[in-house]
Order: C-alpha cells, then sequence, then structure tokens
C-alpha cells in the first residue's frame, strides 16, 4: 500500500460527513470507493461530487473487499455496531465521537477494540489545529516548565435545534467532550471533576433537561487544575481558545479570525470583526489534518490519532461531570 492510495468508505453523509469527504477529496493518498447512508440520495448527491459506489447499507461496503479504512459519521447509536463490523472485516476506523452514549456498550467493546489488528481512531480533530497542537509541544518541551493551570473556553455561535439536543445525549457528551479530549491531551492522567451547570437563555433546552452553560473543575494526577468553559452561545461567534499556565510562565492560544485588519478611531480602537461562526470553516485545517495522521498510520502500523482508549476516556469525564452538575458533589475518576 505504500504507493496505492488507501481506500475508504465513509458512512454517513450529513454535515460532518461532507466534511470527511471534502478532506478525503483533498488528499492525495486517499480516496473514497464507497458511500454509504439510510439516506440513499444523500449518498448518491456525495457520490456525484466525490465519486465512489453507494449503498443503503453499511455492510456492503464491509463485504465488497474494495476498501482500507471507513470513516464513520454516520448518528452516534450506529457507531459500536460499526466498529466492531469494521475489525471484523479487517478493515480500519476513524469514528466520529462520542464512540456511544452508554459507557457500558463502549466497555463491551473495548478488549476487542484496544486487541483489534486495525487502527481505531477516534475524531478529536481538535488537538490537530495548528496553534492548539503549536501550544502543546511548547507546553511539552518545557517552556513553561511545570504545568499548574490549563484553561480551556469553548463557546458556539448559536445552539443547535431542540431535535438534534434531545438526542445529543446532553451538553457534557455533545461538546465538552472535545474539551474533555483535549484536557486529556495535555493532562493524561484525571482524578477529580466538578461540574455546575445552568439554563441562562434557551428554554427549549432546559426542555430537554440539560444546560446551555457549563464550567467544569478538573484535578490532575499531579495536582494539575483545569477549567473548561462552555456555552451553546456566543454572540461574536465561534470561541475557542486555550491557556497554559506553569512556573515558568503562560502560553496562549487565541481566537481565530478571517483577517487580522483592525479599526481605530475617535470612538473606538481595535475593532474588527467578529470571529468564525462555523465550526467547519474554524477547524478546517484540523480536519484535513486529522484525515492526513489516519492515512499515515495506516501505512505505518502506528497509532498517530487519539485512540479508542481516549474515547472512552472522554465518555467517562462526561459522565462524571453531568453527575457533579446534577448532584453539586466532585466525582472521582481514574482515567
Amino acid at each position: 500500500m505504500a504507493n496505492e492510495k488507501v481506500r475508504i468508505g465513509l458512512i454517513g453523509t450529513g454535515r460532518i460527513g461532507q466534511v470527511h469527504a471534502g478532506s478525503i477529496a483533498d488528499s492525495r493518498d486517499a480516496e473514497i470507493t464507497w458511500i454509504a447512508d439510510t439516506f440513499i440520495e444523500g449518498a448518491e448527491k456525495t457520490a456525484a461530487q466525490y465519486g465512489g459506489k453507494v449503498t443503503d447499507n453499511p455492510a456492503d461496503i464491509f463485504a465488497s473487499g474494495e476498501v482500507d479504512a471507513v470513516v464513520i459519521a454516520s448518528p452516534t447509536p450506529t457507531h459500536i455496531d460499526l466498529i466492531n463490523a469494521a475489525i471484523d472485516a479487517g478493515v480500519h476506523v476513524l469514528c466520529e465521537k462520542p464512540i456511544d452514549l452508554d459507557i457500558k456498550r463502549v466497555d463491551a467493546l473495548r478488549d476487542k477494540a484496544n486487541g483489534a489488528k486495525v487502527n481505531i481512531a477516534l475524531g478529536f480533530n481538535r488537538r490537530f489545529d495548528q496553534n492548539f497542537s503549536r501550544l502543546h509541544e511548547r507546553v511539552h518541551a518545557g517552556e513553561i516548565g511545570r504545568l499548574e493551570q490549563l484553561t480551556i473556553i469553548s463557546r458556539d455561535p448559536a445552539p443547535a435545534p431542540q431535535a438534534y439536543i434531545a438526542v445529543s445525549g446532553g451538553i457534557f457528551r455533545d461538546m465538552t467532550i472535545h474539551d474533555f479530549d483535549m484536557t486529556r491531551f495535555f493532562v493524561p492522567k484525571i482524578v477529580e471533576v466538578t461540574a455546575r451547570g445552568a439554563n441562562s437563555f434557551s428554554d427549549y433546552i432546559k426542555d430537554e433537561n440539560d444546560f446551555d452553560s457549563v464550567v467544569v473543575i478538573m484535578r490532575g494526577a499531579n495536582d494539575e487544575l483545569i477549567s473548561v468553559t462552555n456555552s451553546r452561545h456566543a454572540s461574536y461567534g465561534y470561541d475557542q481558545r486555550v491557556e497554559a499556565f506553569g512556573d515558568r510562565g503562560m502560553l496562549y492560544a487565541s481566537n481565530v479570525q478571517t483577517n487580522s485588519v483592525k479599526f481605530f478611531g475617535a470612538n473606538e480602537v481595535e475593532s474588527s470583526e467578529p470571529y468564525m461562526e462555523f465550526f467547519l470553516e474554524r477547524y478546517a485545517f484540523s480536519y484535513r489534518r486529522e484525515l492526513a495522521l489516519f492515512v499515515e498510520g495506516i501505512r505505518t502500523g502506528k497509532q498517530l490519532n487519539p485512540s479508542f482508549e481516549d474515547g472512552r476516556a472522554a465518555l467517562v469525564l462526561a459522565n462524571a461531570a453531568d453527575e457533579s452538575a446534577r448532584t453539586g458533589k466532585s466525582v472521582n475518576v481514574d482515567v
């Protein structure tokens, strides 16, 4: 396979499926050979743009012998069964987060997944954002000394529709789960989770027994303190920041703007355009880097993306945060 393109089957052609289709199409080292979606028209439309055979049954992809890997971009309840099918077929997997909403289902597949001869990667793309990854490299190079505090801020421009919120698993499993993985990217061992949630602005999110705003405090095994702030809305655009503080200094990754032009006038200074308003724009580079490393890992036999264990750990933290927010108590964890 060294000089051949990695053949990929795409499962799911919704919004995130289109992101992955674009990443594969942009890659010199991969190609789409199959596309599956129970909504066959979506598969056909995607194939018309990117190529590949179509089906409404993912089993056809695994039986075809014409894929080396699959990208799972279908709804969360399908993930476990599709990962299991991929392992049985000897096909590498890049699966969107979360693995599942039920930790028992994740644990039922855990041993098989960890013992698989194929790569199983989880779609925590934010590790590959060029600014966040550069910050991570500098932290681990010792530039700020011992990491003492990590601050992560993630706010979406606007909440998802109520129909999505109803099946999302809640803000901790749907939104904060990216920040839980980012936390472990910097602090691999977390021992305690304390969370608080509020309903600050959305009645329909409250109706779904979910929070629209949350703050999570975590403690690492070496007494690192991590704070995560989430909101389902931000009037100024997609708000994504990371700060790492240590005994020798601080590193900070700020928001990304479409341009750096600022206005200075009599009534205001340093005025600029709002931040990017959509996660696909904000993380376009990271999705392509994620795919590139997935392909490289297939070719080299290395695990270069977040693993099944990373996906499980993020869900454990999400569950602990949800428990803490609803009980008002801190929750001990071991991930």
